[in-house]
């Protein structure tokens, strides 16, 4: 009796438990869920990471050259994970952030990253020799860490034909898709994801690689990162901040008693600039004689290949530099000041306010005297960034030529199609034109707009400036200008549409036209601030 009691006894308690544990796995199961739907939300919300999107099918093989002259075929690493990325070998822009993200990636797997391989394919068209991609893989500490490949052009070609790669040569400067594939070890394409222009964002990337890799090794093993996939707050020339300053001690950035320059830059813009140091020391006289902004450099230090590489650098330069150099760890102040690529200039007012900005990597390096020109030329021919009310554009641009006159008397009207804006630019000629492609669903797009707006009031005596809705419906582009009216009309058309002018990898896209009617330069992505557009607008508009 006792002992059936006891029997009894057990089988309720381990009923109890097993209903407790079944419901605790449950409850878990749901957590995690719920963990998992806010993180994916999270990473939805965050416009510059892009969340990747899932592949099936094989990879295409390939056999290529790496950097030390050896023969290297994808087939070779199945059992492995492997992060392909495609890169151009002289990029001063996204790739370095690329390749920064996957070293970050394999890294965060911990030992688990002996079984992933990283490789990385040219796609640059003018620099496929053994020796350019030899050179990008030890300017950026690379070196051992992967396998960059190369071959001739018509086996680069097959190989972007395969993974639907682009690759053009665009004002004279290589434009590609900043593509990097995830691989598992059977050979099946599992994730694709397109690197984004932020540097606060290159550790989020390397994360979300990192856990995907993860999810395809044996075991899934432990991912040593637990990032927030929230968007990361840029440190913009609005706000005062204490930096790391090189040799010791620390730098103030922002706003202050005046404007200031600033210089970003990195130590791997070597590679494509053997003379940077001798340009940094020229650096040196820049105030010599004049009552010029104060100079400060800032290090690119999140994508540098180690700690050691500043320091190292700078201990080889002919003389000490006689302006400071704040070290940006993190990435929010590049992406606050804008930076787009490396070497880039940035001149900021009393106020925080981006009044010039300078791409050295594509425009080359300015002499003393020349960029002393153009610092003067910013501070004293900007107009005031005050814009009249809605009510006063009229009185504003009164009297302006009858060319541009015709623009303002259409201003928030949805007009024609691309035929009608080619028709437009050609009416246009012996006037610069600001062309803004945008689309109502674009958030960036809606951001920006009332920049253009601004813009187009203080400039709309000399530039003419033209909206091209891009893959959009009629209905939603005609309601969008309703609420945010501009001084000037928009034309529907679409991406195809708009190629023969320009290539538009995203919206929102500028495309400045010279006064001879030629596209002079082509910004993809948002404007975040009226300096970094009134730059542009000063040297692809005015300068034309």
């Amino acid at each position: 009796m006792t002992a059936t009691r006891r029997s009894k006894a057990i089988i309720v308690l381990s009923a109890l438990l097993t209903g407790l544990v079944v419901a605790l796995a449950v409850a878990a199961v749901l957590d995690h869920d719920q963990k998992r739907s806010s993180a994916a939300r999270t990473l939805g919300n965050n416009a510059n990471l892009d969340p990747g999107t899932t592949m099936s099918g094989p990879a295409a093989n390939f056999t290529l050259t790496d950097q030390f002259g050896h023969r290297v075929s994808l087939r070779s690493f199945r059992g492995k994970v492997v992060i392909l990325a495609f890169n151009d070998s002289e990029c001063t822009t996204v790739c370095p952030l690329t390749t920064t993200a996957m070293v970050d990636a394999k890294r965060a797997l911990g030992a688990a990253g002996a079984d992933v391989q990283l490789l990385g394919v040219d796609a640059n068209p003018q620099a496929t020799a053994v020796k350019d991609v030899r050179a990008y893989s030890r300017t950026h500490g690379m070196l051992y860490q992967w396998h960059f490949l190369t071959g001739t052009l018509p086996q680069l070609k097959r190989v972007w034909k395969a993974y639907s790669i682009a690759v053009e040569i665009a004002q004279g400067q290589i434009d590609h898709t900043p593509a990097l594939f995830v691989i598992g070890p059977g050979g099946q394409v599992r994730k694709l994801y397109m690197t984004q222009m932020s540097y606060s964002s290159v550790p989020q990337l390397g994360q979300l690689v990192a856990n995907e890799a993860a999810s395809l090794l044996p075991g899934h093993p432990r991912v040593n990162s637990r990032l927030s996939y929230a968007q990361v707050p840029p440190i913009g020339p609005g706000r005062k901040i204490t930096v790391p300053r090189s040799g010791g001690g620390t730098v103030r950035l922002g706003p202050g008693h005046g404007p200031r320059l600033y210089l970003f830059f990195a130590t791997w813009d070597s590679e494509d600039f053997p003379h940077l140091g001798r340009q940094l020391d020229a650096l040196n006289e820049y105030r010599a004689g004049g009552d010029l902004p104060p100079l400060t450099a800032v290090d690119e230090a999140s994508v540098e290949p180690s700690a050691r590489a500043l320091p190292a650098f700078l201990h080889g330069l002919a003389r000490p530099l006689s302006y400071p150099i704040g070290i940006d760890r993190t990435g929010q102040i590049a992406d606050g000041y804008e930076v787009q690529d490396q070497p880039w200039y940035a001149l900021t007012s009393a106020g925080g306010q981006i009044l010039w900005s300078y791409d050295v990597s594509t425009q080359g390096w300015l002499s003393r005297r020349a960029l002393i020109a153009h610092v003067r030329a910013a501070l004293t021919k900007t107009p005031s960034l005050r814009t009249p009310t809605a009510a006063a554009v009229p009185s504003v641009l009164a009297g302006s030529p009858p060319t541009l006159a015709a623009l303002h008397r259409q201003a928030s009207r949805l007009l024609g199609s691309s035929n009608g804006l080619r028709a437009r630019l050609r009416a246009l000629r012996g006037y610069p034109v600001v062309i803004n492609a945008w689309a109502s669903w674009c958030t960036p797009c809606q951001e920006e707009f009332p920049l253009f707006a601004q813009a187009s009031v203080r400039y709309g005596h000399v530039v003419a400036f033209l909206g091209a809705d891009t893959n959009d419906s009629a209905g939603n582009a005609r309601a969008f200008l309703a609420k945010h009216p501009v001084s000037y009309p928009s034309y529907q058309t679409s991406s195809a549409q708009l190629a023969p002018l320009a290539s538009i990898e995203g919206l929102p896209t500028t495309i400045f036209v010279s006064r001879a009617g030629k596209v002079v330069s082509v910004h993809t992505g948002q404007y975040r601030a009226e300096g970094s557009l009134d730059g542009d607008i000063a040297n692809y508009a005015l300068g034309g």
